[in-house]
């Protein structure tokens, strides 16, 4: 199965483009799913409330999926939020909060990853939360570790003991079981996420801000493992226009298009084009994933762009005994960047965006040397530490 992730600058026609993509798999045989989180449901309109053979469309709701999982976890807490005297919560006083519609997000793509279809194509939301969301699961598997870490389940037969010392109640072995599952659907989440299988395509209209925002987005996606697998120009005008002012926009989305082709080398840049109005129904829907002429490669996801790698550590070179720890950033700029270590974290800074990476166990053994920004990958050195590094005689 293969996952589509269509997200881009706001406005810029995503929710168009994953409905294009979902029905030309559709149309080709494929068993294919829909799957967005719009609160307004530009779907139905969008598809013309037809059903189509083999597309299955799902729309979130995540203020439903809010009030069944705060209510499952009131159930589960309910000893303890009585011995603190706090009131119980109704479903119908629950309104969802800020974050939730990311959370629901996520949780409906890790459980389409169980399912049957060939294709995936989530509508995501526009690119800066779409990083949001897709850093969401690393950070709170982060979170859960520090607050309720596994290893303290050993100690759960001395709870009572512990308890009478202090005089108050210790964690009951449903918050470490909670802690789990979700310690557990988080990394599925992450898992899809960073599977070779799930890619990403941005969408903008080809405006003057276009290239430096794309830009910008794939930074952030890149910090979080994630790599376009292409660039859609949407609602490009035809050229050649004998109207002055047609003609001037043509000029300058051709422009534009120049830039994004020269600064997107590595990744193919699909231009779609303007129907002179918003598509409706699957007739239209039809124009622009055969375009006028015919090419349907935007469609097809197989366009031969390799995701960049994970980040991994390079083999211990023989000259000076270091360990290279590669990062794929690109784009990137030398004063975009920043690094601290702490621990055995790592505190990235890629212009707007920030990352907290674990390091792997071999490099907790090690110092930072150095530090070096090449061909939009960041290598960071790290010399062994001799006093933790397993001597050899």
């Amino acid at each position: 199965m293969r996952t589509v992730l269509v997200t881009g600058l706001g406005g810029a026609g995503r929710t168009t483009v994953a409905a294009a993509t979902a029905l030309a798999a559709a149309r080709r045989g494929e068993r294919a799913l829909l799957l967005s989180a719009d609160r307004d449901d530009p779907l139905t309109p969008l598809l013309g409330g037809e059903e189509v053979a083999r597309l299955d469309v799902v729309r979130i709701d995540s203020g439903a999926d809010f009030r069944t999982e705060l209510l499952a976890l009131q159930d589960r807490a309910g000893t303890v939020l009585e011995l603190l005297g706090a009131g119980r919560l109704d479903g119908e006083e629950l309104t969802e909060l800020p974050g939730a519609e990311q959370l629901a997000l996520l949780k409906a793509l890790r459980e389409t990853a169980a399912g049957d279809h060939d294709l995936v194509v989530v509508d995501m939301p526009p690119v800066h939360q779409s990083v949001a969301a897709l850093a969401l699961p690393g950070q709170l598997r982060r979170y859960l570790r520090r607050l309720l870490p596994p290893e303290r389940q050993a100690a759960r037969s001395l709870r009572p003991v512990l308890a009478q010392l202090a005089g108050v109640p210790m964690p009951a072995q449903w918050l470490y079981e909670t802690a789990a599952r979700w310690d557990a659907e988080l990394a599925a989440v992450e898992a899809v996420v960073e599977d070779p299988s799930t890619t990403v395509r941005l969408v903008a209209e080809p405006t003057p801000t276009a290239a430096a925002a794309l830009r910008t987005a794939r930074l952030g996606l890149a910090l979080h493992g994630a790599a376009p697998d292409a660039v859609i120009a949407n609602r490009v005008l035809p050229t050649g226009s004998a109207d002055p002012f047609l003609a001037a926009l043509s000029g300058q989305q051709q422009c534009v298009l120049k830039e994004l082709a020269e600064e997107f080398a590595a990744v193919p840049l699909h231009e779609v084009p303007h129907l002179g109005r918003d598509p409706r129904g699957t007739e239209e829907l039809d124009e622009l994933i055969d375009g006028p002429t015919g090419e349907i490669g935007l469609w097809e996801g197989k366009d031969g762009f390799v995701r960049p790698g994970p980040w991994h550590v390079e083999d211990r070179l023989a000259d000076d005994g270091v360990l290279v720890w590669h990062l794929p950033l690109p784009g990137a700029t030398r004063d975009q960047l920043g690094l601290v270590r702490r621990g055995d974290e790592l505190l990235l800074t890629v212009g707007p965006f920030r990352k907290i990476a674990t390091l792997p166990s071999a490099l907790r053994r090690c110092t930072v040397s150095g530090a070096g920004l090449t061909d939009g990958v960041l290598r960071i050195r790290f010399t062994p530490d001799p006093e933790l590094w397993p001597r050899t005689r």
